[in-house]
């Protein structure tokens, strides 16, 4: 009780805790952004043979906790000290303590970044549930980000809890009040839904996959219909000068799709941040307001 009190009466407390907080988290979001994809894959091949009536070979256990991490060129298995976020790799020089081979810079990148929006979000909302909620919602979009863009894939068991998260805060009216946070939900996956069916029904290609019709519903959810305009036109507009300059820039070719989900997750974070403040500003600028 007294260490709540403290973190409510003191921002710079509770800014400092937020921030290690993130790191930490930021160093399990790495784990959680190489293993939820292997462990998705073991799965349905799992299944596939149950099916097929194949005899499936006994796999050695594969979870986020399940082996140590180790180094990939020679196995040396990763100890605490090594494993602080953002220090070790620093103080490692960026190589492996056992072969000296590189460490990709992504871990500590991630670690960092996690930090910074954990702080970003602890300084918006304060110490409240809100601001619990915010950094549950944060390092969510983090790790779906950083998956979609390595396997074009949008876990469902990220996404669909972090609907009924959203449906959970805003039935105490954290975010939204319940009524928008419903509706937000179930129009963020019709909108994606009919823009998916027009354009295949147009081109005869899918434009994008069902785990972005779930995470647009998961950000309804969470801030209510009245921000999934915004949500949808910044997701766009990034996405399409991305795209553009990519292509312009020779380093992605046409027919390689580029993954919706990540530009999505940061116009809902900005929503989630600054919408308030954006909404304002559109309406100011079209006389409404």
């Amino acid at each position: 009780m007294e260490v709540i009190q403290f973190l409510s009466a003191s921002p710079l407390a509770w800014l400092t805790v937020s921030l290690l907080l993130g790191l930490m988290v930021g160093s399990f979001l790495n784990v959680v952004i190489y293993r939820l994809p292997v462990m998705m894959q073991r799965e349905w091949e799992s299944q596939c043979a149950e099916l097929s009536g194949q005899t499936t070979t006994e796999q050695s256990v594969f979870n986020l906790s399940t082996p140590r991490s180790r180094c990939p060129h020679c196995q040396h298995a990763i100890s605490a000290i090594e494993n602080i976020p953002v220090i070790s790799y620093l103080f490692l020089k960026g190589r492996c303590r056992g072969c000296g081979a590189g460490i990709s810079k992504r871990y500590p990148i991630i670690e960092a970044l996690t930090g910074l929006m954990s702080v970003v979000v602890a300084w918006h909302f304060g110490f409240s549930w809100a601001g619990f909620g915010a950094l549950i919602l944060t390092w969510s979009l983090i790790a779906l980000t950083f998956i979609d863009l390595d396997h074009q894939l949008l876990p469902d068991k990220i996404t669909l809890p972090l609907v009924w998260l959203g449906l959970l805060f805003n039935l105490f009216g954290q975010f939204s009040d319940l009524t928008s946070s419903v509706i937000g939900a179930m129009a963020g996956y019709l909108v994606l839904w009919c823009i998916y069916h027009l354009f295949r029904l147009i081109t005869g290609k899918e434009g994008m996959g069902y785990g972005d019709f779930k995470l647009l519903a998961a950000l309804g959810a969470w801030m209510g219909w009245q921000y999934l305009p915004m949500i949808v036109l910044l997701s766009s507009l990034v996405g399409a000068v991305v795209g553009i300059s990519l292509v312009l820039l020779k380093n992605h070719q046409r027919d390689i799709p580029i993954p919706f989900g990540p530009y999505l997750a940061a116009a809902g974070w900005i929503a989630l941040i600054w919408g308030d403040k954006l909404n304002q500003l559109y309406l100011g600028s079209v006389g409404l307001s």
